[in-house]
């Protein structure tokens, strides 16, 4: 999801490189991989809390780096971002290259998944034709095993040349081999096989050049393909020998994108031959792995995906009701004790109506409605992650992306937008296309994330399911939920064509290659840790951040009176006439404008609205459902405020960060505007809709 105290921190958008050495003892290790081989498994379990974060100068590219203490020497690791290749597509893998290439790693560790060697295997012997200095970690060892994959890494380790560990980076089995494999490369000489022959013709030109490079690069033989493949050009001191070494290159008939082939087309081979030599496989795990794979990414992939996100929603629907009315029952309870105790100690009436009608009521609002629901959600939502499920909703959903004009790896900024719309934004990042990144950045916003989905659930659960018997309410508004996101995941195609159509006319969408991971047995325990602390209690305390001053800022607009009438209300009323037009009124629109730091607090601040004379006095849901309809609410309003909370203008924290990826005030307000645009007119079909009934 990639919503996390580290990924959306304060120190997630610091734009200086992460500092490197602070001591000429310092030893530096690059951390590469594949995504999804466990790399961020085994830099959290060597650095622990000892990580900062930081974007790479020059680039929108967040790199995580940790230090940890072995052998009496500190080690710093930089952890880059997850690659299939240094042959570059993106500003990744560009990033990626460049650290590895330059002198600031003193080792490099290259992370594979045991369980889909071959693959990973690629990137290695690229890395080991670059330095020397290299260690390969064979991680999810366990995992291999209960799926009878057997890797003999004392073999692996002599056809690479170079030191090879196996680790279970999750339980924490082989790490410090691999720490000292790393102290063993920098102190001694290893000296790699040839990795890959490229064939006649390539490796002719690279006999040819490769001597030439050698005096400046330590990695010669990389440059000099790089330089073969049009990639860089040669440098003055190699100039003769270039010529020469494309002349042969002209003899042969080779192009730079015919070497760029046949040097991929090499690598995969001598990986295929390293696998075979190294691995044996289980037929029977193979098997299960494309069954399962028929299922979620064949003709019924669609529909088993949405039967998953039902059974989640109706999971976090059915689950949050009972703590929802515990905690807003606990609070009425609390909020009772704490007016009387300022009574107690003679604080002011205002005092107190500030503190309690508006402070405290508008906080616990807030970790009342989002609490449960997120509790349930986010762990539920991470174990489909860990499983490697959420890979196959790229893939189901890439055509039907392609057709609009965007890149299927759009789908996975949209999972992540169902933690926070700022993180999905952020995740745009692993988008090669920068034409596709700035669609995906700026459509974004049709996803509910969590400040909507509380108030989403609530609002169904009071005033269209609410008359049902338990269980089919639950039933009943897990469907609801799960027909709203695929209104939105429309939507979301609807605008990315427009988009196409109009602004981003003119550019073929690109293809894009997403490996699945294998099926894996999620760390239940781990998840459910992880997301409490890093998601939900994360993402709830910066809502809490915003709901208390905001809940005191709202009180003094419900309460401070011009001519016998509350600014809140002069504003209401205002704007009541065009409210209507959509099918709310000027509370509600109010209170979605005032709602603009989050989202969270635009139904504390109806509430507020509502009763800005005497505060809320209730809060639990047969309460709440009671007051909205004294103010006029009925099932057309409640659809149009569903409709409007599920469409309009994604929070400040979510436009700033749009802003700041796309380098654009015109990318922030196009993301303004196009959900906005489409909640108001769903929301005035609705209205005129019920005016003709």
């Amino acid at each position: 999801m990639g919503l996390t105290r580290t990924s959306m921190g304060k120190h997630s958008i610091d734009t200086n490189t992460p500092a490197l050495k602070s001591d000429s003892g310092d030893i530096v290790i690059a951390l590469a991989g594949n995504p999804n081989v466990g790399k961020s498994t085994v830099f959290n379990a060597l650095t622990g809390m000892n990580q900062h974060t930081g974007n790479w100068t020059g680039k929108t590219v967040v790199t995580a780096c940790g230090s940890f203490r072995k052998n009496g020497k500190n080690h710093i690791l930089v952890d880059l971002p997850g690659t299939y290749s240094l042959f570059t597509h993106s500003v990744e893998e560009e990033v990626a290259r460049d650290f590895i290439l330059s002198e600031n790693a003193d080792a490099c560790i290259v992370v594979c998944d045991a369980t889909c060697l071959e693959r990973n295997l690629n990137l290695v012997l690229q890395i080991i034709e670059i330095t020397p200095r290299a260690v390969v970690c064979i991680n999810l060892m366990d995992e291999a095993k209960r799926k009878k994959i057997s890797v003999d890494i004392p073999a692996l380790s002599r056809e690479l040349g170079v030191p090879v560990i196996g680790t279970s980076a999750r339980s924490g089995n082989g790490l410090d081999e691999l720490i000292d494999a790393v102290d063993s490369v920098i102190s001694k000489k290893y000296a790699p096989i040839e990795p890959v022959h490229y064939g006649s013709g390539i490796e002719e030109a690279l006999k040819i050049l490769t001597p030439a490079l050698s005096e400046k690069s330590s990695h010669s033989r990389r440059d000099a393909m790089r330089i073969l493949s049009g990639e860089i050009e040669a440098p003055d001191a190699a100039q003769d020998e270039a010529k020469l070494a494309n002349e042969v290159i002209d003899r042969f008939g080779l192009t730079h994108e015919m070497i760029r082939d046949k040097a991929a087309i090499a690598a995969v081979m001598r990986a295929e031959d390293i696998f075979k030599k190294c691995v044996t496989t289980s037929a029977k795990h193979s098997a299960a792995d494309r069954k399962l794979d028929r299922i979620f990414t064949g003709r019924a992939g669609i529909f088993a995906m949405l039967l998953l996100l039902a059974a989640v929603l109706w999971l976090t629907v059915y689950g949050a009701n009972y703590p929802s009315n515990l905690l807003f029952s606990a609070f009425d309870a609390l909020g009772a004790k704490l007016r009387q105790l300022l009574y107690l100690i003679n604080a002011p009436d205002i005092l107190t109506s500030a503190l309690i009608d508006g402070v405290y009521r508008v906080l616990t609002w807030v970790v009342a409605v989002m609490l449960p629901p997120m509790a349930i959600f986010f762990p539920l939502f991470t174990l489909l992650e860990d499983s490697g499920y959420l890979p196959r909703v790229a893939f189901n959903l890439d055509h039907r992306f392609k057709k609009s004009g965007a890149c299927g790896k759009q789908a996975l900024t949209m999972c992540m937008g169902f933690g926070c719309n700022a993180a999905g934004v952020t995740g745009c990042r692993i988008i090669d296309s920068p034409r596709e990144r700035l669609m995906a950045a700026a459509t974004n916003g049709f996803v509910p994330c969590n400040g909507r989905f509380p108030t989403l659930i609530s609002l169904i659960s009071l005033f269209i399911v609410g008359a049902l018997p338990a269980p089919f309410d639950s039933f009943a508004g897990a469907a609801l939920l799960t027909a709203l996101i695929v209104l939105s995941v429309f939507a979301t195609f609807a605008a990315c064509s427009l988009l196409s159509k109009t602004i981003l006319r003119g550019v073929v969408p690109s293809s894009f290659t997403l490996e699945l991971p294998p099926y894996r047995r999620p760390q239940i325990g781990k998840v459910i840790v992880r997301s409490v602390f890093d998601r939900t209690l994360f993402v709830l305390g910066r809502a809490a951040a915003v709901a208390a001053p905001a809940g005191l800022i709202i009180w003094i607009s419900a309460n401070i009176k011009i001519n016998g009438t509350s600014i809140f209300s002069y504003c209401s009323d205002f704007l009541d006439p065009l409210a209507r037009i959509f099918g709310m009124d000027g509370v509600i629109l109010t209170a979605f404008i005032l709602g603009f730091p989050a989202n969270e607090t635009v139904v504390p601040i109806m509430l507020m609205g509502y009763l800005a004379d005497s505060g809320i006095s209730q809060t639990d849901g047969a309460a709440l459902h009671t007051l909205l309809t004294a103010n006029g609410w009925d099932i057309k309003t409640a659809i149009c405020v569903i409709i409007f909370m599920l469409f309009h203008w994604p929070c400040s924290t979510t436009l700033i960060t749009v802003k700041k990826e796309t380098g654009s005030m015109k990318w922030a307000v196009i993301a303004a505007l196009l959900p906005t645009a489409a909640g108001l007119i769903l929301c005035f079909a609705v209205s005129h809709i019920f005016a003709l009934i």
